[in-house]
């Protein structure tokens, strides 16, 4: 392991080997002590021979804290369009030049195991959003026996191989899955298959029954969740990590993060605020520029406004899950919740509903096009 990691802990996501618009030293400045990079872009760009060539993962991006690696189940399953489940794997095209590859379990924990990574996870079918109920229950003994096939393929030299529990928002289907996949005693658990579109209502439900489903001794892992209010949320569930590519994705959109909520720097009120996005925070954008500035950035479509916006994010939720850490020590993350929670501005269901969705069109489009 490339050094400690205290929980709970969020990860910003770096898919292709970067963080976007981020350089390691930034990462390193903001706080960040681990990552999560995509074993499926890796796979197909630049490819496993080179990282290896290179030194591993942790060489290539210059990168010298944990790393935590998906198999890549969630890209290769969200292009429903591109692949063919089987018993032994999953037969796909890239979505970059519709070239046709065949990943195995064993081939996802080997891909993952060769990239150096810290935390590498099985290969799992996660089912698109709005699966029925019949279909997603045909994945789960998949999921299962694929989860063993990880298992045994493992070498152990001091990565860690996490299961993950499927199911959908069918909280019957979650508890098989959960009782078959805790049963192969991984050291590390995730649950997957959420915050795909789903109301927030039926996701901690979902969290709720899985949760209770999963040993208190390990690690349990929260996939794809990573806003502000779903970090209280998922902690009170007892989550010890989350990732998320939202902080940095609505940063290059000039969505940025306060603790009244998000504002969005690009809009007119916004020309003339001389002053930080928050005078209370420590980044090193609020320390050095305006909210001004950043409109003006924005406005002129200049590079240097996705970078400022994803540094001052990002320091924002590792603040944040240090704030977290440090109320659980001392007793007072019930208070803490509500004190935040209470002055935090939520997005609105329907559009972060709306949102998602569209997020996930929109990459479906795009590997139509692509190939």
């Amino acid at each position: 392991m490339h050094g400690k990691v205290q929980t709970p802990v969020f990860l910003p996501v770096g898919s292709q080997a970067t963080v976007r618009s981020l350089t390691p030293g930034d990462l390193d400045e903001i706080g960040i002590k681990m990552i999560l990079c995509n074993a499926y872009h890796l796979y197909l760009r630049p490819g496993v021979d080179l990282i290896v060539k290179a030194g591993g993962l942790h060489k290539f991006m210059g990168w010298d804290k944990p790393i935590l690696t998906d198999s890549g189940g969630y890209q290769i399953f969200s292009l429903s369009a591109f692949r063919k489940i089987a018993e032994d794997g999953v037969v796909f095209r890239s979505h970059i030049d519709g070239s046709e590859h065949r990943i195995t379990p064993e081939k996802a924990v080997g891909i993952q195991q060769e990239l150096g990574a810290d935390i590498i996870m099985v290969l799992d079918v996660c089912p698109d959003s709005g699966s029925k109920k019949a279909d997603l229950a045909a994945t789960i003994p998949v999921t299962t026996r694929w989860a063993e096939r990880c298992r045994q393929a493992y070498r152990d030299n001091g990565q860690l191989l996490f299961g993950i529990i499927q199911g959908g928002i069918y909280l019957g289907l979650r508890k098989t899955s959960a009782e078959q996949v805790t049963a192969l005693d991984f050291p590390g658990y995730a649950i997957g298959g959420l915050s795909l579109g789903e109301p927030k209502s039926a996701m901690w439900d979902t969290v709720d029954c899985t949760v209770d489903l999963m040993p208190y001794d390990k690690p349990r892992y929260l996939m794809g969740v990573g806003s502000p209010e779903d970090i209280f949320e998922g902690v009170a569930r007892g989550i010890d990590i989350f990732d998320s590519a939202l902080p940095t994705r609505v940063a290059r959109n000039g969505a940025l993060y306060t603790r009244k909520g998000r504002i969005n720097v690009r809009r007119s009120n916004y020309r003339d605020k001389l002053e930080p996005v928050e005078v209370s925070c420590g980044c090193f954008t609020c320390r050095n520029f305006t909210v001004a500035y950043l409109h003006h950035l924005f406005k002129c479509e200049e590079l240097l406004a996705y970078r400022l916006a994803t540094i001052h994010n990002l320091f924002f939720m590792n603040r944040l899950l240090g704030e977290i850490r440090g109320s659980l020590g001392s007793g007072r993350f019930e208070e803490a919740k509500a004190d935040f929670l209470s002055g935090y501005q939520t997005t609105h269901e329907d559009a972060r509903i709306e949102q998602k969705l569209r997020s996930v069109e929109t990459k479906r489009r795009k590997a139509l096009t692509d190939c």
